[in-house]
């Protein structure tokens, strides 16, 4: 059975930084995807990265390009989202993912994480 778990989350100013981190453990295989989403009060869970585990290959929603970077330690089962010039629109609860297919669809990830709050100050 996979777990994952997150942590790094907090408040930080418009403009600050925030690294992000989710540990996997249990049952792995070479084949699969790691995601971070979020949601915000009142509104859906959305997408905001992914990444590949065995190629690296990552896709990252239009509203992160250039500003967050999905990146991942094979050796500590960890993926993380380095999240910079952050605004407060990205306050939000931010979830770990893991699934087989890289790409936005949530129905894509089948194992979550409990989440970890991000808050960005104006």
């Amino acid at each position: 059975q996979v777990q994952l778990v997150e942590s790094g989350g907090g408040l930080v100013q418009t403009g600050g930084s925030l690294r992000l981190s989710c540990v996997r453990s249990g049952r792995t295989f070479s084949t699969y995807t790691m995601g971070w989403f979020r949601q915000a009060p009142g509104m859906a869970r959305e997408f905001v990265a992914a990444i590949r585990w065995s190629s690296g290959s990552t896709v990252y929603a239009d509203s992160v390009k250039g500003r967050f970077t999905i990146s991942r330690d094979n050796a500590k089962n960890t993926v993380y989202l380095q999240m910079n010039s952050l605004k407060p629109e990205d306050t939000a609860v931010y979830y770990c993912a893991s699934g087989g297919v890289l790409g936005p669809n949530l129905a894509n990830y089948n194992t979550w994480g409990q989440g970890t709050q991000v808050t960005v100050s104006s």
